[in-house]
C-alpha cells in the first residue's frame, strides 16, 4: 500500500460470496483441536505447547467481546508512538517526555460504540483500570476500537519486553511505529517483524517523523522501509491485496495520521481483525508442526512388503519341508494300502515309538523345525531318540522320523526377528520420526509372543499330518481287492504246484499251476509300481495343501501379532495427517 493508502473493505456475506474469516478458522481450529487430541501419547508436550496455546487463546477471545478489535501500538525508545496514540485519541492520555522509558505500563483507549464487553478485552490483556480512557469529546469515530500504548520494545527494563511480548501474543492488530533513524533497527526486524511475517494482514507499518525529513527524502526512506520488510518476508498490502499497510505521517504535526485513522476505520468495520489474527497464529503452529506430521514421499505396508513378511514367517515354521513330508508321508499310506500283504506285515513290524516329520537333510536355518537346526540351536534339548532318528529311523509306515518340538522352541526365532525388522522398516519407512517410532515399537511390542504362537500353528499342522490323508481315494480300496485276489492267485499257484509234486494232481497240470503262481507273484509288485507311478500327483498335490494350510496359520498369526497393530498405527497416522491437512488449511 502506498504511504497515505487503506486497505479493502471486505465484501459482505451472501449467495455465492467468499467464506469470511470466522467460516474458514472454525474448522481449523476444531482440526487442530482433534489433531492435538489425537497425538498427545505419540508427541511430548513441547511439541504441542504452541498449538495448545493457540486453540486457548482462540478459546478465549471468542468467549469476550466480537465487536470491538484490540489494536497495539508498539514501537521502540523515541519513535514517538506515544504520541501517535495521543494524536490518534485526540487527548494526551499517554505520558510523552524525554525521560526514556517514557510507558512503563500499557494504556488503552475504547471507542464503545454502545457495545459493552471491551472491559474483559482488557481484563485479558491486564491493563490496569486506571490507566482506561475514552477518546476525547469531538475526536474521530472509530466504534469497536480498543487502542493499546504498550511499552517500549527495547525497553532497558526487561519487565517492559516480557509485557510487550505477552500482550502482542493475545491483541488483534499491531501498529509499528518507526522512526527514520532506527526504522532498520536489527531488534525490531529479527525479534519481531520477520518471526511475525505471517501476521501482514493484521499489521500496520507507521514511518513517524517524516516532518525532520527534508524534500523527498520521506520517499526515499519509505523505499528503503519496504524493502526491509520484504526482506523480512512481511507481505506488502499494495493495489488492494492483502498484506501489511505501510504509511508516512508526522504525529507532531498531524500530518498523514488521518489517513492512518481512516485505515483504522475501515480496518475496525470489517470485524475480522481477530480472525485473521487467529488464523496466522494456527498457520504459524501448523508450519511448526510440519516436520512432524508430513511424509517424506511414501508411506505404509506395500503388497509386496506383506508377501515378503509372510514368507519368512512360512520359512521359520517349515511350511516347505512340511509340505514335502506330508507329500511323502501320502506315497507311504499309498504304498500300505495298495502293496501286497508281505510289504504291510513289513511295514508293521518297523518301530513304532517315532513320530513322522521333516528329513534331516534339510539344510540348517531353512527350516524353523529341522533336526539339525534344533541340535545346533539347543544342543540341551537334544536327545538320543533324536540322534537315532538322524541316523535314519523309520516309523511303522517307513517315513523317515524327525524331531519332536522340546519345550516349545521350535520355531527359528533369527528369522521371525529378521521377518519383523523387514516389515517394521518397511512401514515405517517415510514416515515422520514420531510416527516412524510407534510403527516399530507397534511391530515389536507384537512380535513378543510371535514365535509361541507359530510353534502352536505348526503343532496342529503336524497333528493334522499324523493323522493321514482324511480322504483315501477310492482306487485304494480298488487296489487291495486286487492284492488280495492276485494273493489268493498265489497261494492257489504254489498249494497246486505242491500238488503236482506230491502226485495229488495230475503232471500235466504242473504248466497251469505254474502260470497262476507267476501271476499271483508278479501281479502284486506290478500292482503296487502302478499305484504309486499314479499317485504321484495326487501325493503332490497333498503335499501342497499342507504345505498352504501352515503358510496360511502361519500368517494369521503374523497378521494378527504385527501386520493388524502397524496397520492400526498407520491408520492412526492417516488420522491425523488428515486432521493436520484442515488444521494447515492445505
Amino acid at each position: 500500500m502506498a504511504p497515505g493508502g487503506t486497505r479493502s473493505s471486505r465484501s459482505p456475506g451472501g449467495p455465492g460470496a467468499r467464506p469470511t474469516p470466522a467460516q474458514r478458522l472454525r474448522p481449523r481450529l476444531d482440526a487442530l483441536r482433534e489433531l492435538v487430541g489425537l497425538s498427545r501419547t505419540r508427541l511430548d508436550g513441547a511439541t504441542l505447547a504452541e498449538a495448545g496455546r493457540v486453540l486457548g487463546a482462540a478459546d478465549e477471545r471468542y468467549r469476550l467481546s466480537g465487536e470491538h478489535t484490540v489494536i497495539a501500538v508498539a514501537g521502540a525508545t523515541g519513535s514517538g508512538k506515544s504520541s501517535l496514540f495521543n494524536a490518534l485519541v485526540g487527548a494526551d492520555h499517554s505520558d510523552v517526555g524525554a525521560r526514556r522509558p517514557t510507558t512503563s505500563e500499557p494504556v488503552a483507549c475504547v471507542w464503545s460504540g454502545g457495545q459493552p464487553g471491551a472491559h474483559g478485552l482488557l481484563d485479558r490483556l491486564g491493563v490496569p483500570v486506571r490507566r482506561r480512557h475514552a477518546p476525547a469529546a469531538g475526536s474521530a469515530t472509530l466504534p469497536g476500537l480498543v487502542l493499546l500504548d504498550l511499552p517500549d520494545h527495547d525497553s532497558a527494563a526487561a519487565g517492559h519486553r516480557e509485557q510487550v511480548d505477552r500482550m502482542l501474543e493475545l491483541v488483534d492488530a499491531v501498529i509499528w511505529v518507526v522512526d527514520p533513524e532506527k526504522y532498520a533497527d536489527a531488534v525490531l526486524h529479527e525479534r519481531y517483524l520477520r518471526p511475525l511475517a505471517g501476521h501482514a494482514e493484521v499489521m500496520f507499518v507507521v514511518l513517524n517523523q517524516v516532518d525532520r525529513l527534508p524534500g523527498d527524502a520521506a520517499v526515499q526512506v519509505v523505499d528503503d522501509l519496504r524493502r526491509l520488510l520484504d526482506e523480512d518476508g512481511l507481505a506488502l498490502g499494495e493495489h488492494g491485496e492483502p498484506g501489511a499497510a505501510v504509511l508516512a505521517l508526522s504525529a507532531a504535526t498531524g500530518e498523514g495520521v488521518g489517513d492512518l485513522r481512516e485505515a483504522l476505520r475501515q480496518f475496525v468495520a470489517e470485524r475480522g481483525a481477530a480472525d485473521r489474527r487467529l488464523t496466522a497464529d494456527v498457520d504459524a503452529a501448523a508450519g511448526r508442526l510440519w516436520p512432524v506430521y508430513v511424509a517424506d514421499g511414501r508411506y505404509g505396508l506395500t503388497e509386496a512388503a506383506r508377501e515378503e513378511f509372510e514368507d519368512w514367517l512360512a520359512e521359520a515354521v517349515g511350511a516347505g519341508a512340511m509340505g514335502s513330508a506330508a507329500e511323502r508321508d501320502w506315497l507311504r499310506h499309498g504304498e500300505r494300502a495298495c502293496g501286497t500283504p508281505w510289504l504291510r506285515l513289513r511295514l508293521r513290524r518297523r518301530r513304532p515309538g517315532a513320530v513322522r516329520g521333516r528329513s534331516g537333510r534339510t539344510s540348517p536355518g531353512r527350516t524353523g523345525r529341522s533336526k539339525l537346526w534344533h541340535r545346533d540351536a539347543y544342543p540341551d534339548a537334544y536327545t538320543e531318540a533324536d540322534a537315532a532318528d538322524e541316523a535314519g529311523g523309520e516309523d511303522e509306515y517307513g517315513t523317515v522320523s524327525g524331531w519332536v518340538p522340546v519345550d516349545g522352541r521350535a520355531t527359528a526365532r533369527p528369522l521371525v526377528e529378521q521377518a519383523v525388522r523387514a516389515v517394521a522398516g518397511e512401514a515405517s519407512e517415510g514416515l515422520p520420526a514420531p510416527w516412524a517410532q510407534a510403527v516399530r515399537e507397534a511391530a515389536f511390542r507384537g512380535a513378543e509372543g510371535l514365535p509361541e504362537a507359530l510353534d502352536r500353528a505348526a503343532a496342529v499342522s503336524e497333528g493334522d499330518l499324523r493323522a493321514g490323508p482324511l480322504v483315501r481315494p477310492r482306487w485304494w480300496s480298488v487296489a487291495a481287492v486286487a492284492q488280495g485276489l492276485l494273493t489268493m492267485l498265489l497261494v492257489t499257484g504254489v498249494l497246486w504246484l505242491l500238488a503236482v509234486v506230491v502226485g495229488a494232481a495230475e503232471a500235466g497240470e504242473w504248466l497251469s499251476a505254474l502260470l497262476v503262481t507267476a501271476i499271483g507273484a508278479t501281479g502284486g509288485p506290478v500292482v503296487s509300481w502302478v499305484c504309486g507311478v499314479s499317485g504321484r500327483g495326487a501325493a503332490r498335490r497333498y503335499g501342497q495343501e499342507a504345505e498352504r494350510r501352515l503358510r496360511t496359520a502361519a500368517a494369521g498369526c503374523g497378521r494378527a501379532a504385527v501386520l493388524e497393530p502397524v496397520a492400526a498405527e498407520l491408520l492412526r497416522y492417516r488420522e491425523v495427517r488428515e486432521q493436520y491437512a484442515v488444521a494447515a488449511g492445505l
